[in-house]
């Protein structure tokens, strides 16, 4: 029995499901107890969604835990945790339930286990309120390893809307200690390159349009750079039917962006383009180093990192409010956020500065 019970209020700032994620996670890091109350209540439908549940179980399973009070709809939850295993584990949202949102909920867990961890991760890859497996894969991904640790991504099949279906294999070793990441320098946009694509029973023609009215908008504003967006038909790696486009913007320092968008019924396809464009043109305006999307993912990470780190973003996001709160409730971590005032910097422009807790993984 996990000697420390920590109590989190579901409802407070962002009130979704990421409180619950980071709460969890760091409760299953720390070994301590946590009893998660008014969960989601911010959302049109609280309480637990199949795949927070999905996620809750996942990390039970990860740390040999026991979970109370866990079921589609439920607002109060008790988890106390074990000890982190590694090993094999499987989540399946059984809907097209975000699968970028259980990893998010159990990567951190797999970073200090005691062994490896291969997680099969079931849902939905390219789901709307989540990030698009190919941000996971090609945002987050490369950013979170500066915190000194390796994962490997197998996207095995994807799935959409309504029924998911879709499967990603996530393998990670463990790690003694994160260390502290400085993301501070922008530097210049170099590379502009994404994927627009059409899967099941939609005409290869929208692909087409998507791309074609993304470099269209992108080129308004940044005239001098080649932007390769290729349009592609999914055929057997996929499915169920859907439609979007995801847009990839690269810096000289390793700084990486995004902007995406998924195509809905009704919605003409070059206004599915122009939405990714103009997320990913909004994101590169305010001179960060990461988008709005990647700032409160690497929240928890900063936090048990051992040392200091510093992140220069945009607009704080409400998410990343909320992540920030978890973790200074959780852990004895020191967020500060300031204004960037160098020369690159305009009135959107910030640093997050994070003294990490140093967790460390005692079996290794």
């Amino acid at each position: 029995m996990a000697a420390t019970t920590f109590e989190m209020d579901g409802s407070v700032m962002e009130g979704g499901g990421q409180i619950l994620r980071v709460s969890a996670a760091l409760s299953c890091i720390q070994g301590a107890s946590i009893k998660l109350n008014k969960i989601r209540a911010g959302r049109s439908t609280p309480g637990l969604r199949p795949q927070h549940l999905s996620g809750l179980e996942l990390v039970r399973d990860m740390c040999d835990g026991n979970l109370e009070g866990a079921t589609v709809g439920s607002s109060e939850i008790i988890l106390t945790p074990g000890k982190i295993m590694g090993g094999n584990h499987i989540a399946d949202t059984q809907t097209a339930g975000s699968v970028g949102l259980l990893m998010q909920i159990s990567l951190p867990c797999a970073l200090f286990a005691q062994g490896p961890s291969e997680l099969c991760l079931k849902g939905g890859t390219n789901a709307e309120m989540a990030p698009q497996i190919d941000y996971t894969i090609k945002v987050f991904k490369p950013i979170v390893e500066r915190f000194g640790v390796q994962i490997h991504c197998d996207l095995r099949m994807r799935g959409y809307y309504p029924k998911g279906g879709g499967e990603v294999v996530v393998k990670v070793n463990p790690v003694k200690e994160l260390s502290p990441i400085k993301l501070t320098e922008r530097g210049n946009i170099t590379k502009i390159y994404g994927r627009a694509f059409v899967a099941g029973v939609l005409p290869f023609k929208l692909a087409k349009d998507m791309s074609t009215a993304a470099v269209r908008t992108i080129r308004k504003e940044i005239k001098d750079l080649y932007i390769n967006i290729q349009s592609l038909q999914e055929k057997d790696k996929a499915c169920g039917s859907g439609n979007g486009i995801i847009i990839i913007a690269e810096s000289s320092t390793g700084c990486i962006f995004a902007g995406s968008s998924l195509g809905k019924k009704g919605v003409y396809a070059d206004k599915v383009g122009i939405e990714a464009a103009e997320m990913l043109l909004r994101n590169l305006r305010h001179n960060g180093c990461v988008d709005e999307f990647l700032q409160d993912q690497l929240i928890i990470f900063m936090a048990l990192a051992n040392g200091t780190s510093r992140m220069r973003t945009g607009p704080i996001t409400l998410h990343t409010q909320t992540a920030i709160h978890v973790a200074e409730q959780l852990t004895n971590a020191k967020f500060a956020i300031c204004k960037a005032e160098d020369e690159h910097g305009n009135n959107d422009t910030f640093i997050i500065e994070c003294q990490g807790v140093g967790a460390t993984n005692s079996s290794l």
